[in-house]
């Protein structure tokens, strides 16, 4: 096993139990070599530490957790309770496999290597597409490593950007009832698209931005309507503080509106929960007659107005962990770990299968296909507080840069949310479509994710994603998803 290398400052006293001290490794083990079902750590020759208890295609069941306890963040493992439960079947997928990505990200990324850079503020220059820096150049003794991942993560190959419908579990405090919420969301990547080489790999139609994304809800009655726009503008990269323009359709206003959360980090979320609540507010204007007759009474613009605008203020749920500001973070690297994580799933979920059990929690994934994969373990420090969030860690796959797990901490270094996030690879998936001209997008789609609320009691969210592809948009389609005019249809 490579175990977790910290650097040199002090971790807490649960995460000892499972971090080692090797050096770091420079790429992940050999593929098929799966780890000591006991131990945590690669078997040796049959005779010396036996045959690999972990082999593709094997079962676990819960009993079986504790020999695996170094496979999982010790945060994860902390909240096992949650993540994995009685009766689950946790298929072990492959053990170190490299997944290719798409030959036209591969070209650029050989094309452009090395040209990519950073200044002293940790902004990204030079950079036209491809992955930024490889993985094999990036020392975890340099300053500036988890730097590097953090920007590998946000420009890691996956496709156009992913689109779908969802649906989310909202799961409250002690107090209060399970909520659903279903609609569609989009991720569309319109700068430093690798496959765009002929219009200087970005869509013509939307030159200024680094990516759109938006969606609506449909389900249920309080949020239908709800729809959202979020452009993030090119020199993002640049500058931090930019603001995206983010625009909210809110149902009861009757038209779209700047959102009150002026920035946000990553994917924007609207305040669902509040969106369709007919209670009172607004601000009074004039002075009318009452209907009877007698003393003045005022009237008011949009009796909904405090609420409504409520609704558009962001809330962390439903797409934590697909994307971010890394120069918005002061970074540190943490290590390696090799861990279990359901990388390239197996099982369906909402839309293509409904009853689908995710333990008494709701947040368990733990019944599907696992792979063993190399993480590289990184911690950023927020430059701009937002809520109670001060820390987030990252748990990015060696090979392929997608998210494994996600772990936040208040300034206190409290624990706020723990989160799994499930993809699945689109190779595998025989009817998956081709990229337009006939190659196979060979890309990972986020379908799922669970994150548990560590201060709720109980309260997190689960969404799942299950028919979300990430193919391009024709480009008639992508003016629709760049206009706010669409918003009024509340689309």
């Amino acid at each position: 096993m490579s175990a977790v290398r910290p650097r040199v400052r002090l971790w807490p006293i649960v995460a000892a139990l499972f971090l080692g001290a090797a050096p770091a490794a420079a790429a992940p083990p050999p593929e098929g070599r799966c780890p000591d079902f006991a131990a945590g750590a690669p078997g040796g020759p049959a005779g010396d530490a036996g045959p690999p208890a972990l082999r593709e295609g094997s079962v676990l069941e819960h009993g079986d957790l504790l020999a695996l306890a170094r496979l999982f963040p010790p945060e994860v493992w902390a909240q096992r309770e949650v993540f994995f439960f009685e009766g689950m079947r946790m298929e072990i997928g492959a053990c170190h496999r490299r997944y290719p990505a798409a030959a036209f990200y591969q070209d650029a990324t050989e094309r452009f290597a090395g040209r990519a850079r950073l200044d002293d503020d940790g902004n990204l220059l030079d950079y036209t597409a491809g992955l930024p820096f490889l993985q094999e150049s990036i020392d975890p003794e340099a300053e500036d490593a988890a730097l590097r991942w953090a920007w590998n993560f946000q420009h890691r190959y996956r496709g156009a950007g992913p689109q779908g419908s969802f649906r989310l579990l909202d799961l409250p405090s002690r107090i209060g009832s399970p909520e659903i919420y279903e609609g569609s969301f989009f991720y569309i990547r319109t700068a430093h698209r690798a496959d765009l080489v002929g219009s200087g790999y970005r869509m013509e139609e939307s030159r200024r931005s680094l990516w759109v994304a938006g969606g609506h809800f449909e389900e249920p009655f309080n949020a239908r309507h709800l729809a959202w726009r979020q452009i993030r503008p090119l020199d993002a990269d640049r500058k931090y503080k930019k603001p995206d323009d983010t625009f909210v359709y809110v149902p009861t206003m009757r038209k779209p509106r700047r959102s009150a959360t002026p920035w946000v980090d990553g994917l924007f979320t609207p305040r669902y929960t509040v969106s369709g609540d007919s209670g009172g507010g607004g601000l009074p204007f004039g002075v009318g007659t009452s209907a009877d007759g007698g003393a003045p009474a005022f009237e008011s613009i949009h009796p909904t107005a405090g609420i409504s605008i409520a609704a558009t203020e962001h809330m962390r749920r439903g797409f934590t962990g697909l994307a971010l500001r890394p120069n918005a973070y002061e970074w540190k690297w943490v290590g390696e770990q090799e861990v279990l994580a359901p990388l390239n799933g197996l099982q369906e979920g909402h839309p293509v299968m409904e009853d689908r059990n995710y333990g008494p929690s709701g947040l368990s994934v733990a019944s599907d296909r696992w792979d063993v994969r190399q993480a590289v373990v990184i911690e950023g420090r927020v430059l701009r507080p937002v809520d109670e969030l001060a820390r987030v860690q990252l748990w990015i796959d060696w090979q392929t840069l997608q998210p494994l797990y996600y772990v936040s901490r208040r300034k206190n270094g409290g624990l706020l949310d723990i989160g799994i996030l499930v993809h699945r690879f689109s190779g595998d998936r025989p009817r998956y479509p081709a990229w337009p001209g006939g190659e196979p997008a060979q890309v990972f789609d986020p379908v799922a994710a669970a994150f548990y609320f560590v201060p709720g009691g109980g309260a997190g969210w689960r969404r799942e994603s299950y028919d979300v592809r990430s193919l391009p948009v024709d480009p008639k389609e992508l003016r629709k998803l760049t206009s706010t005019d669409q918003l009024m249809r509340g689309r």
